[in-house]
C-alpha cells in the first residue's frame, strides 16, 4: 500500500501463520488419491467441522490481521484516506482478476464444461476489499457493530430461508439466480446449484475477516491478553450456538466464524508469544511472505500434470505402485501431498534467500 512516512514494523509470527495455513491449503488440496483421504484432510460433508475446515478462516482472518498491521498505521501517520482506499480497491481487483485468470487456465487445460466465476482468490479479494474499507472508514466500535450485524443477519437470512440444507437453503438459491449452471456444483435436472464460495456466504468470511482485522490492531498495540480472552469467548460462543445454527463452511454461518474465529484468534496469540517474544523459529515463514507465489504457481502447477496425464503416472509410479501393496493406499495419497507441499516450500524458500517476493 502506498502513503505514509514509514514502513509499519512486521511481526514475524503473522508471516509464520500466514504460511503454515498456506502449507495446509497445499497439503488439504492435492493428495495423490480423493478416493483415498485421510477424514481429517477432508472438508466435513455438509454440516461439521474438521482441521481441514480451519483452513480457509485462518486465512482470511490473517489478511484482517494484516490490514491492522499494514493500512491502519499508514493512515495513523497521516496518509490520506482516499489513497489508501484507491491501493485497496486495487490490490482487490488484482487478487479477483488472478482468481479468474486460474480458473479461465483450468478451464482451458482441463477442458472444463463450464467457467467458474467464484471462487478462493475471488472472496479473498472481496473480502480484502470490505474489510479494507471498514478499516478506514469505520471507528472500532462501528467495527465491532458491523461485524454483530453481520453474525446476527446471516443467521436470520438463514433461517428467513427455511431451510439450512444442500441446494434447498437460500444463500444456494441466491447464488443459483446469479450464476445458474456455473456454479461449482449445478444439477441441470432441476436447475438448482451451489457454490461454497459463493456470493451471500461471502458476507460470513468478511465477518471472519473483520474478526482478523480487530485481532491485528490489539497485536500492534500488545494487547496480547486480548488475544487469548477474545479466542477463548469465540470457542465458547461458536460450540453451544452450533446446536441451533450447525457449523458449516459451505455456507459460512454464524456459529462457524464463531468456532474457526475462536482457534484463529488463539492461534495468533500463541505465535505471537512464541515467535516474537521468545524468538522461536518462523516455521513458515518462506510460505507467508510469498503466499500468493505458492497458491498460484502450485494451482498451475496442477493444471498442467493433470492435463498432461503426468499426475497420475508420478502418483503411481513413485508413490501407489510401491506403497499400496505394503501399506495401503491411504498412506501414499497422504506422501503425494506431503511430496508436493514440500516442493513448494523448497521453491518459496529459495525466492526468500534471494529476497523475492511475488505481491500482486
Amino acid at each position: 500500500m502506498g502513503g505514509g512516512p514509514a514502513t509499519p514494523p512486521r511481526f514475524a509470527s503473522v508471516d509464520a501463520l500466514r504460511g503454515l495455513t498456506v502449507a495446509a491449503m497445499l497439503l488439504v488440496n492435492t493428495p495423490g488419491d480423493w478416493g483415498h483421504v485421510y477424514a481429517p484432510l477432508l472438508h466435513a460433508p455438509w454440516h461439521g467441522c474438521t482441521p481441514t475446515d480451519l483452513v480457509f478462516p485462518f486465512f482470511l482472518f490473517i489478511v484482517g490481521v494484516s490490514i491492522a498491521l499494514g493500512v491502519v498505521p499508514r493512515l495513523e501517520r497521516g496518509a490520506g484516506r482516499a489513497p489508501l482506499a484507491r491501493a485497496v480497491v486495487l490490490r482487490s481487483l488484482r487478487i479477483i482478476g488472478l482468481g479468474l485468470l486460474l480458473h479461465l487456465t483450468a478451464w482451458w487445460w482441463l477442458d472444463q464444461a463450464y467457467f467458474r466465476p467464484w471462487g478462493v482468490l475471488q472472496r479473498i479479494g472481496l473480502c480484502f476489499l470490505g474489510a479494507g474499507m471498514v478499516a478506514l472508514w469505520l471507528k472500532p466500535r462501528a467495527q465491532w457493530l458491523l461485524l454483530t450485524v453481520l453474525l446476527l443477519g446471516g443467521w436470520a437470512l438463514l433461517a428467513l430461508g427455511g431451510s439450512s440444507e444442500p441446494w434447498d437453503n437460500l444463500a444456494s438459491r441466491i447464488d443459483d439466480a446469479l450464476a445458474g449452471p456455473w456454479l461449482y456444483q449445478h444439477d441441470p435436472a432441476s436447475g438448482r446449484g451451489h457454490d461454497p464460495e459463493g456470493l451471500p456466504s461471502t458476507l460470513g468470511a468478511l465477518a471472519t475477516t473483520l474478526l482478523g482485522l480487530r485481532a491485528g490492531d490489539w497485536l500492534r498495540r500488545g494487547a496480547t491478553q486480548r488475544l487469548w480472552q477474545a479466542g477463548l469467548a469465540l470457542l465458547l460462543l461458536g460450540l453451544p450456538w452450533s446446536l441451533l445454527l450447525p457449523w458449516n463452511k459451505n455456507l459460512w454461518t454464524s456459529s462457524y466464524v464463531a468456532w474457526t474465529g475462536g482457534w484463529a484468534m488463539l492461534a495468533l496469540a500463541a505465535a505471537h508469544v512464541l515467535v516474537d517474544r521468545r524468538g522461536w523459529p518462523a516455521l513458515g515463514r518462506s510460505f507467508g511472505v510469498n503466499a500468493i507465489a505458492a497458491y498460484a504457481g502450485s494451482a498451475l502447477m496442477v493444471y498442467a500434470l493433470a492435463a498432461s496425464g503426468a499426475w497420475s503416472w508420478l502418483y503411481a509410479t513413485l508413490f501407489a505402485g510401491w506403497m499400496t501393496p505394503r501399506f495401503g493406499p491411504y498412506l501414499p495419497s497422504l506422501a503425494f501431498a506431503l511430496a508436493f507441499t514440500g516442493f513448494w516450500w523448497l521453491v518459496v524458500r529459495w525466492m526468500d534467500r534471494r529476497g523475492w517476493h511475488l505481491r500482486i
